[in-house]
Parts: C-alpha cells; sequence; structure tokens
C-alpha cells in the first residue's frame, strides 16, 4: 500500500524482489516426455491418444475414420446427416438441452464436424468432469436414439442448409465440391460431402443404423484428449467405451469400403446468374469463379511437406482482403496476379490432403467478360511453379509456413484435432519440432520435383456463374499436360 500512494518512489531496485513478496512458483515440464503424445491401444482396438497441457480446461472427443468418401454403397449424404444429428437424445439422456445442461455444470461446449474422411465429436470443459464427459462422447457416439422427429428435424435443417448454400456471396464451399467432383469423378474423395436434396427424404433410421454397424467400429475409432493426464484418460475409456453395445448392434453389416482415391481429372460447370448474389449497399459485382486443380499427393509421403511450402508460396487472397498469414505481400498470387491485373478480384492458392491423394488448386474470381484472360494466367502460375524458385522466397514461404503452424497449435481444439487426425491416420504423432525440421529442409529441387510430377496429371476444372467466355476444358488441358512427357510448351515459353 505504501508504494502504491504515489507520495514516493520505493528505494527497491528493479532487478531485486519487493520485499515481504511470497518467491513465485512456475509450472515446469518435467522432462521431454510430458510434451509427447502417448497413445494406448484398448483390447477392442480403440486407441486413446493425449497429449498434456497446462491448464483448467481440457478438450476430449471421439473421432471416427468414416466420412462422406466411405459412402459408395449407401445413400449419399449419411455423413451429412450424422454431423446434424449429433449431440441430440441418446439412451442416457432424453434430450439435447439435458446434454448442454449436462455440460454446462462443467462449464462446457460441444460440436460436432464432418468432413470427406472422418468424423469427429469433440468437448470443451472443466478436466474435472473427464469422467462425465467421456461417459457422454461414449453415449452420442455409440448409443444416440435418432427418434423419428429428430431426424425429420435434421431434414429441415440440411434442406435449409443447401439453399444458403446456393445463396451465399462466398461460392467457396460450393467450389471446393465441384473440384473434388471434377478431379476424383464419381469415387472417395469426390463423393458429395453435403447430402443432395433427393436424398433427404430416403435416408431414415434403418439406413443410418446400416452404416454405423459398419463404420463405428472401436478400431475405427480415437478418443483423442488434451490437458488432461493419460492414465486418466485410458481409465475412463476403460470404463465408458470397453466392451458397450452399441444401439445398432452387431448383426450383419455390408462391410467397408477400402477403395484408394483414383484421381481423374475432368471438368464440373454451374451456369448461374451471379448479378443478384450479393445486394445492398455495398454490392459484390457480378463475379465468374474458377478454381483449377492438379493432384499433389497423400499426407502419408514425403512431398507433402514441399507441397505444403509450394501452397504458402503461392498464397494470394481477395484484393480487398487484410492479409495476414499466408496471403502476404510477397506471395506469387499476389505480385504476379493481383498487383498486375486491377480487374482480378480474387487469387487464392489451396491444399486438400487425404491419406492416399491430394489436390492443389487455385481459385480466381473476375467479371464474366475477363474470363478467358483469368485462365490464362491461371494456368500460366501453373507453369511457372516449375521454373526457378528463389533462396529468399522460399525462405519466406517456410517461414510463414512454420509460423502458422506454431500460431494454430496455441489453440487446445487444434493441437485436440491434430492429435486425433495424426492418430487416426498413423497411429503416432509427429511433434510441431519435428514438423518445422522437415519444412527447414525443404529445396528449391524438392519444389520442382514436385510440380514436375503434377504438371503431367490431367487438370481438374471447376467453373461457376456466366460461363459464356470459358475456354474449352481441351484448350485448359492443352496448357497444361504433357504427352510426350516433356514440360508443356507454355513452360518452355515463360521459363
Amino acid at each position: 500500500r505504501s508504494y502504491s500512494g504515489g507520495g514516493a518512489y520505493p528505494s527497491v531496485s528493479l532487478e531485486c524482489p519487493l520485499p515481504g513478496v511470497p518467491k513465485a512458483v512456475f509450472a515446469a515440464a518435467e522432462g521431454r516426455e510430458r510434451f509427447e503424445t502417448r497413445v494406448t491401444v484398448l483390447e477392442n482396438g480403440l486407441r486413446v491418444a493425449s497429449q498434456n497441457k497446462f491448464g483448467q480446461f481440457c478438450t476430449v472427443g471421439v473421432l471416427v475414420n468414416s466420412g462422406s468418401r466411405h459412402e459408395a454403397k449407401y445413400l449419399s449424404g449419411i455423413s451429412h446427416f450424422l454431423e446434424k444429428l449429433a449431440f441430440s437424445s441418446t439412451a442416457q439422456f432424453g434430450s439435447k438441452d439435458e446434454i448442454l445442461l449436462t455440460l454446462e455444470k462443467h462449464g462446457g461446449i460441444c460440436d460436432c464436424q464432418a468432413s470427406r474422411d472422418t468424423i469427429m465429436y469433440a468437448v470443451s470443459a472443466d478436466a474435472r468432469g473427464l469422467d462425465t464427459v467421456v461417459n457422454l462422447l461414449a453415449d452420442v457416439a455409440l448409443r444416440p436414439r435418432l427418434s423419428d422427429e429428430e431426424i425429420e428435424m435434421t431434414r429441415t435443417a440440411i434442406r435449409f442448409e443447401l439453399e444458403d448454400l446456393n445463396m451465399r456471396p462466398d461460392p467457396e464451399p460450393l467450389l471446393t465440391e465441384m473440384i473434388h467432383a471434377a478431379a476424383f469423378r464419381d469415387n472417395t474423395v469426390g463423393l458429395n460431402r453435403f447430402c443432395p436434396v433427393e436424398n433427404t427424404d430416403k435416408i431414415d433410421r434403418d439406413v443410418l443404423h446400416s452404416y454405423l454397424r459398419s463404420y463405428y467400429t472401436p478400431d475405427r475409432m480415437v478418443l483423442a484428449g488434451v490437458g488432461i493426464e493419460h492414465e486418466q484418460l485410458v481409465e475412463c475409456a476403460r470404463k465408458h467405451l470397453l466392451g458397450v453395445e452399441p444401439v445398432w448392434g452387431t448383426g450383419q453389416s455390408r462391410g467397408v469400403d477400402r477403395s484408394v482415391a483414383q484421381y481423374t481429372g475432368g471438368i464440373v460447370k454451374v451456369e448461374k446468374d451471379m448479378s443478384d448474389v450479393s445486394l445492398g449497399p455495398t454490392p459484390i459485382p457480378e463475379l465468374t469463379h474458377i478454381m483449377i486443380g492438379l493432384e499433389s499427393c497423400s499426407f502419408l509421403e514425403e512431398d507433402f511437406i514441399p507441397f505444403a511450402v509450394l501452397n504458402m508460396m503461392m498464397g494470394g487472397g481477395g484484393s480487398f482482403s487484410a492479409g495476414g498469414p499466408g496471403k502476404g505481400m510477397f506471395t506469387r498470387l499476389y505480385l504476379n496476379v493481383l498487383n498486375r491485373h486491377h480487374w482480378m478480384y480474387n487469387a487464392t492458392s489451396y491444399h486438400h490432403s487425404y491419406e492416399d491423394t491430394g489436390l492443389l488448386c487455385i481459385h480466381a474470381s473476375a467479371d464474366p467478360k475477363q474470363v478467358r484472360e483469368m485462365v490464362e494466367i491461371i494456368t500460366r502460375e501453373f507453369i511457372l511453379m516449375a521454373g526457378a524458385v528463389g533462396e529468399v522466397e522460399l525462405e519466406r514461404a517456410k517461414t510463414q509456413l512454420k509460423s502458422m503452424l506454431m500460431m494454430n497449435l496455441e489453440s487446445r481444439p487444434v493441437i485436440f484435432e491434430d492429435v486425433g487426425r495424426q492418430v487416426l491416420a498413423t497411429n503416432t504423432r509427429k511433434l510441431p519440432h519435428e514438423l518445422c525440421a522437415l519444412i527447414n529442409e525443404v529445396k528449391p529441387t524438392d519444389i520442382k520435383r514436385v510440380v514436375t510430377k503434377m504438371l503431367h496429371k490431367k487438370p481438374a476444372v471447376a467453373a461457376l456463374g456466366d460461363l459464356t467466355d470459358l475456354p474449352s476444358y481441351e484448350h485448359i488441358q492443352g496448357a497444361l499436360s504433357s504427352k510426350d512427357g516433356r514440360l508443356p510448351r507454355l513452360y518452355r515459353l515463360f521459363r
């Protein structure tokens, strides 16, 4: 109190501790093992993975090796249905409200996300409520009621979401679906992630149970947790997930689809009037959206890291976006495209990677009258990828990638997802410092090698909007593909 009066400054040096203040005790990790991801396999094949992290709260969830890519033998849209039905009534909990009230006692929130290859049920809550959380997750994943009323509400929600998808100004989700459909036509990751309208009335409890019987088995699941002790999580898993009889029983299943992704290339076009997509005081101008992609590689391959660096090097963004990691004023799509062509509304690079394949694509938007020139500019950028890579450019991209990786892993839910996905795919986890070491090893020759391999594939093209001036697929393929083993003619011209 005498120090805060302001009448006189204390005569204590800033280098010395204040008299009478107790010595601070800081949290410390005891040894390297505290940072490592620990994995235990239970008797039924379920994997339990945990990552220690200081803090009062934890994130725990169940990840299942199941998604839209596994729906080849079933009606398309089942994963979309399961995502919307998650955390509804179960054998123990009478309603969604009851689940939310249970979580509320531990300051918890819940979420479910379905992707092409994984469905994830996650809860963030106070670590002291771990037993309740794992019990709830086990019930949600293995014993949902799937009542007629809930299924009908899900149908309504999905119909609304599909309408919204076609009306929103941002076409990114729609284009991502289209580019996958073009790249992997009618197989695995090319299957529709969203439930088609015509299937909403066909999917019922029997269809869902048939699918769940095949794919929701312990050997295809991981219970992942961040912010809790490993032994405690394993104990809860044994208590609530070992020997549990699922609500769909253990009857005859259709079997698991183990198809490997077959890259086909091709084009998917949707003619659409985009003139009234964004109305209001500051409407977005009418645009035509083009996405061009080429097959990259699986996240299990060594070339995954060079492709990730290449994607960061291309970067890009919208003409009016605020920048930040990944866009950057020095990325190629900004310097060579947005900076030189004022009429380009957007040019962004994306990299999608899966267990058996991958897709590197560039999304560009412009006025419908500029479509032909826009396609030429984007194909040229693909060709120029195989040219010289500057040392400064490469180092900047590597630093940006490491920065984005470390920044994302500051978030507990992101660490949880990283732990779960890696253990689900490989039974182990590469730690951030290992990934950074691999990023540091990428050389210009690695970039050139992966691009050369990529350019020998047929392109995948997605086009949305007014497509009057869109070049033919053969024209785009001719500019990018090599039929005689040599690099495309455009590469030799622009080199």
